[in-house]
């Protein structure tokens, strides 16, 4: 499976961005999909997950309430709403997809595809 992340940007504190992460060369509704960030010398961080029928999700708390992850099978892409943007989440941001044994994942280990990144700048 290929990941292609877009919609990164520089946007301001508050505002909202909307990430995609079109995949291609497998049956993408057969895999989990997952959202993960790194920042400048940071390690990559767990942003946000869904299950394979997108009907079960999971954030990490840093962004619970403000981010929404969805997922469009028919169109085999992925989506993360991004809304009240702080300066703290910026980051690279990374899609992946995976078959973790549970119906989604927050481990980076469990996901076997990853998109190159999109970078989402977010100034003060």
């Amino acid at each position: 499976v290929l990941l292609q992340a877009s919609g990164g940007g520089l946007v301001q504190a508050g505002d909202s961005l909307r990430l995609s992460c079109a995949a291609s060369g497998g049956t993408f509704s057969g895999y989990v999909m997952g959202w993960f960030r790194q920042a400048p010398g940071k390690e990559r961080e767990f942003v946000a997950t869904i299950a394979r029928s997108a009907g079960i999700t999971y954030y990490a708390d840093s962004v619970k309430g403000r981010f929404t992850i969805s997922r469009d099978n028919a169109k085999n892409t992925g989506y993360l709403q991004m809304n009240s943007l702080k300066p703290e989440d910026t980051a690279v941001y990374y899609c992946a997809a995976g078959r973790p044994v549970g119906v989604n994942s927050a481990r980076s280990g469990d996901y076997n595809y990853w998109g190159q990144g999109t970078l989402v700048t977010v100034s003060s």
